[in-house]
């Protein structure tokens, strides 16, 4: 498996292991082994001991660290939302696999949060920021930012998309449950 500056890769070929090499922009890590997400050549980097892919022209979008994401929430659980990755914020490209993210407790808001499902619930339709990606099931994500949190939160009563009352608060217009959500500053409703 060793992979040399200029080769040509398809999507999910090994590129080498994560003991050599650091998985960069269009690679991921699969359980040791660094492959490829995207056609194209292969770039290795020895000083810094990355590899990566410079893809073919009209690439699908790239899913790395700082990128704003949208997706929806999936489960709440304990400490963390986890959420399905539908696109990067400002492309029209989709995403080059689907991706699953978790929001931990901490990284949900500013300050103390005591209960992650006040923040999100099941088929909330959320922003949110990359921090670290481990994986295709294993991305971090942070909604503290104003911009960043629920877009359309959804009723856990009727399942219906409720309306903003508040900086924090929502209200369903049809069956009239409020409900706390970390709203994000862009909230649509």
């Amino acid at each position: 498996m060793k992979t040399k500056s200029g080769n040509f890769v398809l999507p999910g070929d090994p590129l080498g292991v994560t003991e050599e090499f650091v998985p960069a922009d269009w690679t991921y890590e699969d359980d040791g082994k660094i492959r490829s997400l995207v056609a194209g050549t292969v770039q290795v980097d020895n000083k810094n001991k990355k590899i990566s892919i410079i893809p073919k022209t009209n690439s699908p979008s790239l899913l790395k660290i700082g990128v704003m994401v949208f997706g929806q929430i999936s489960e709440v659980r304990g400490q963390r939302a986890l959420m399905k990755i539908e696109g990067a914020k400002g492309s029209t490209r989709s995403l080059t696999t689907s991706f699953s993210g978790g929001i931990h407790i901490s990284q949900a808001d500013r300050g103390y949060v005591s209960k992650l499902t006040d923040e999100f619930r099941i088929g909330d339709l959320v922003e949110a920021r990359v921090t670290k990606i481990i994986g295709l099931d294993n991305v971090d994500l942070t909604t503290v930012e104003n911009e960043l949190g629920v877009i359309k939160a959804m009723c856990t009563n009727c399942r219906d998309f409720m309306k903003k009352v508040s900086k924090s608060e929502v209200i369903c217009p049809n069956c009239g449950r409020k409900e706390r959500r970390k709203l994000s500053s862009n909230y649509e409703g």
